[in-house]
């Protein structure tokens, strides 16, 4: 069985530990927990590897965050991935910082990633990973908060984020997205 786990987030040195790059992260710390590398291939850099007979995909798109449907459709189709055995890693500023939750579907709630990923992939019936990154900005500085970096704090708990992070995905596509929330969700 093959699976297509999507992390977004912005390409470039100016992004790179930003809020808005926390699935760009979780899956550079699977490729080094794991042992393997990414490579420039079609609209993402691009790895994969075997997991307990699954084949899983991982993409971080190098279309930039609000254009990454246009990765993810490309390789679910060229994969042959059905749409539900796809995971998007996500920053999620409704959540407070280190909470995690598996969604099955639903709306974009405002994240111009997932709309264009909706818009791309022709509706919401996609699962992701919320990572939550927390609301700790004043009034109309979201993209500000969202495009700067971790704080000191927010950086020394991250690892533990993300461990938790990549133990849900490889547990999605082992058991499951249900019984993945069932488990994990905070």
């Amino acid at each position: 069985m093959k699976y297509l786990i999507a992390g977004l987030g912005n390409i470039g040195a100016e992004y790179e530990l930003t809020r808005h790059n926390i699935g760009f992260l979780t899956l550079d710390r699977m490729a080094d927990e794991h042992g393997f590398k990414f490579n420039n291939e079609r609209l993402a850099e691009k790895a994969e590897f075997k997991y307990k007979s699954r084949q899983i995909h991982l993409i971080k798109p190098t279309t930039y965050m609000n254009l990454s449907g246009k990765a993810i459709n490309y390789w679910l189709n060229e994969l042959k991935i059905p749409k539900e055995n796809l995971l998007v890693l996500v920053d999620d500023i409704a959540i407070p910082f280190g909470n995690l939750r598996l969604r099955l579907k639903g709306s974009a709630a405002g994240h111009n990633g997932l709309k264009n990923i909706e818009q791309t992939t022709g509706g919401n019936n996609y699962s992701r990973l919320k990572m939550g990154i927390g609301d700790n900005y004043a009034k109309g500085q979201q993209v500000d908060y969202v495009l700067s970096p971790f704080t000191k704090k927010e950086f020394e708990e991250l690892p533990f984020m993300m461990d938790k992070a990549i133990d849900m995905t490889l547990s999605f596509c082992t058991i499951g997205g249900t019984r993945t929330m069932n488990e994990f969700n905070d």
